[in-house]
């Protein structure tokens, strides 16, 4: 082959790059993203309108909770919490739709972008081969192909805009591949709060059950009369033992009694200020959804190449603790997904958990903290609360517990249920609080 010939091809090469570059720029899935963007405005415009039903109802249920206390009030909010509880899942059947379409969406996306790197993988080796075969031609054979030294020159310049070309093509290559990287990250977190919400249906249905068994119990016990139910609030306020005793359930933990739960929230509250009520309100919802996550083993749900960096943060954690990593529980990982993981009550990530691991043990005294350990995890959740902006009363608290949650996602219209549960739970065990410090006072 002479250079006349190769010169061509190097032509050729660059057209072919040309188009190539063009081609991987381009907008992905431009046949059915009008489809895709309808379908989620639907289900955006739907989860807006069940949302504003839900505030009703909290207003509603917030109202009757502020009135004095009789039977028929009580039944009203019982009742009013049931729809409620109905309307927040029918919102999560439709956040999960928009996050399974989001998740869908992604994957078609990073397949794309694959399929392009594949792609520029070929011409890359073509280039490659392109310039090895000029490089095998002699300085005097290339001299001796043109009858004019300024063809000679042309050709040489030509070889050095390949060259260039070649470096630009490399560079554009590698951001390519690291926005492939950040794709499949963004894919994973969004994979990982699908699963909350699918946990947090189970939760919810839960919930729906056991508001209508207490409306039925109440009617048994006062038999539909006033007076009955007057005494039932009496004794109630004269409970503090039971309320003392009842056990709060911790995720990868074993439960504690409600006062040991209440004596680690009031230390988080004096190191970080998140206020008691509200921290117990977001481990029960933990707890709940860890229940529905199921447990997992980190030997499976760590193994995907994707984990590796949680996977060593997690053999860290048990190391310096002297734990067998095989009998400690972590949440499993979705169907879908790549990495479980989460620890204990507090259900933070390894590497998460790292990062907090010096703040953990100045202000819990354990070093190393123990992410399975109840009052380490208060104090990890606490901490993470307190960096949500946590610590300023009740709506800088459901953002919080949104964060807590969805991160970057929080303002999401389909999570906000969540934050409503957990200041709902907040408002319990604020009561329960006020009870126990009222009969200490006497």
């Amino acid at each position: 082959m002479n250079f006349r010939t190769k010169t061509l091809n190097f032509k050729k090469a660059i057209i072919i790059y040309g188009f190539l570059v063009l081609g991987i720029f381009l907008p992905f899935l431009a046949l059915n993203a009008q489809t895709v963007e309808d379908r989620r405005n639907e289900l955006k415009q739907a989860l807006e309108v069940l949302d504003a039903q839900i505030q009703e109802l909290n207003d509603s249920i917030a109202g009757g909770k502020q009135q004095s206390a009789t039977l028929q009030k009580e039944i009203n909010i019982l009742k009013n919490e049931a729809k409620k509880i109905e309307l927040e899942i029918k919102q999560l059947d439709l956040a999960i739709a928009e996050a399974r379409l989001e998740i869908d969406e992604k994957d078609k996306e990073i397949d794309q972008i694959e399929k392009k790197l594949s792609s520029r993988k070929t011409t890359l080796a073509e280039f490659l081969r392109k310039i090895n075969e000029a490089d095998q031609a002699s300085l005097f054979e290339i001299v001796l192909s043109h009858k004019k030294f300024s063809d000679f020159f042309n050709k040489i310049n030509a070889v050095q805009d390949l060259h260039r070309e070649i470096k630009e093509f490399f560079e554009k290559t590698q951001a390519l591949k690291k926005k492939t990287e950040e794709e499949k990250e963004d894919a994973e977190e969004q994979k990982r709060q699908y699963e909350r919400l699918r946990s947090i249906q189970g939760v919810k249905k839960s919930d729906l059950t056991e508001k209508r068994g207490q409306q039925e119990t109440l009617l048994s016990r006062t038999k539909g009369r006033e007076s009955e139910y007057k005494k039932s609030i009496v004794q109630k306020q004269k409970d503090a033992a039971s309320i003392r005793s009842q056990l709060f359930l911790l995720a990868g933990s074993a439960a504690i009694p409600f006062e040991k739960a209440i004596e680690y929230a009031n230390f988080a509250f004096q190191k970080t200020g998140i206020r008691p009520a509200f921290l117990l309100g977001v481990f029960k919802v933990e707890s709940e959804m860890g229940a529905n996550v199921g447990k997992g083993n980190w030997r499976e749900d760590l193994s995907h190449p994707r984990c590796a960096s949680q996977r060593k943060a997690f053999e860290q954690i048990t190391a310096e603790l002297g734990l067998n990593p095989d009998l400690m529980p972590v949440s499993k990982t979705a169907w879908y997904g790549y990495c479980g993981g989460a620890m204990g009550p507090a259900q933070f990530m390894p590497a998460t958990w790292l990062g907090y691991k010096s703040k953990i043990a100045a202000l819990s005294g354990h070093n190393p903290p123990n992410p399975w350990d109840p009052q380490d995890a208060f104090i990890a959740a606490a901490l993470l609360l307190k960096n949500n902006g946590g610590a300023g009363g009740p709506a800088n608290e459901k953002t919080a517990a949104l964060k807590y949650l969805a991160g970057a996602n929080w303002q999401k219209t389909a999570y906000q249920f969540y934050g409503n549960e957990v200041m709902s739970y907040a408002r319990e065990y604020q009561e329960q609080i006020e009870i126990l410090q009222s009969l200490a006072s006497r």
